[in-house]
């Protein structure tokens, strides 16, 4: 998923601030989803919705106003009732990797209790076969 980089983004410094790559990455993994055939809008309405319960984060370089940014997403690992992601954000221009991250989520119900993941999300999480 690619995006511009807006002044909304920046922080004082005139870099993206810190938190926003979060928001970035949630983007990412609900296009992820839709590219394979999944709404997150769907899923919640059936009773399934995915809180972020670890996210493990490394800056590794600035993105800042006007640049054309990249959130790749890539499965890492699929449980029960929780799925890991690996996610990066890459500046276009350059393939300069900016930020990498590693998200887990569990698939909760009514009361917030875990539940298995629905078998319609664990075969979009699965690799592709050739």
């Amino acid at each position: 998923m690619e995006f511009r980089i807006y002044y909304e983004d920046t922080d004082a410094g005139g870099v993206v601030y810190h938190a926003r790559y979060l928001g970035f990455f949630e983007r990412g993994r609900c296009e992820f989803l839709r590219e394979r055939g999944l709404s997150v809008r769907e899923l919640a309405e059936r009773g399934c919705i995915f809180p972020v319960v670890r996210m493990e984060i490394d800056f590794r370089a600035p993105a800042v106003l006007d640049d054309l940014v990249r959130v790749e997403t890539e499965v890492l690992e699929v449980g029960k009732t929780s799925f890991t992601v690996g996610q990066q954000v890459v500046r276009c221009l350059d393939g300069k990797l900016l930020v990498g991250g590693k998200v887990t989520l569990v698939c909760v119900g009514p009361g917030m209790k875990p539940k298995r993941l629905p078998a319609e999300l664990i075969q979009a999480l699965m690799p592709e076969t050739p």
